[in-house]
């Protein structure tokens, strides 16, 4: 059976935070894998671990500077890229429809709910980002990363519209009723 990478992302999304992108290929089958989105926290932190001692992988973050600075397809470019140059596989599979310009990517639209390599990575990379801007929420206490993992909700921007643009926010991303 050819060796399978699987990629996935976390973070392309939120008006804060990093872009987190990770590579997996799993040495042993591991039990209760599946898309992070469906999985609860606890459970998520439970499967990190797991996913960790049982794989080879790869974890690359892209801060908001970098988003800013480069763009968000670049950077997912980037990120594919890096997986390619830390992990040898004759397949990688990212999750969704595009390849951001980068050769020997496959691509398969919900791969995250079907392929155990491609769910391994939607956790590590879900559960980095979580982490990280849990971590920043301690720090930038008024915007309430910790409950919304800055995506555009209202109780955040609101915050937004109160304290202004922080360290952690996507000034290029263009935000209803702020830019």
């Amino acid at each position: 059976m050819a060796s399978l990478c699987g990629i996935d992302e976390a973070g392309r999304g939120p008006l804060a935070g990093d872009l987190v992108m990770a590579g997996v290929i799993l040495n042993k089958k591991i039990v209760g894998l599946m898309d992070s989105k469906v999985l609860s926290e606890k459970k998520r932190e439970e499967l990190y671990p797991k996913i960790i001692e049982n794989s080879l992988y790869h974890i690359i973050s892209f801060s908001p500077e970098q988003i800013d600075k480069d763009g968000l397809s670049s950077c997912l470019g980037k990120g594919l890229e890096s997986i390619q140059e830390h992990l040898t596989a004759e397949i990688y599979l990212f999750d969704g429809n595009q390849t951001f310009g980068v050769l020997g990517i496959s691509t398969m639209v919900k791969a995250d709910g079907k392929i155990p390599e491609v769910s391994a990575a939607s956790i590590l990379a879900k559960v980095t980002h979580d982490r990280a801007i849990i971590k920043a929420s301690k720090i930038y206490k008024e915007y309430g990363f910790e409950k919304h993992k800055g995506y555009g909700t209202k109780a955040h921007i609101e915050a937004i519209k109160k304290h202004g643009f922080c360290k952690l926010h996507r000034r290029s991303f263009k935000i209803k009723g702020i830019n």
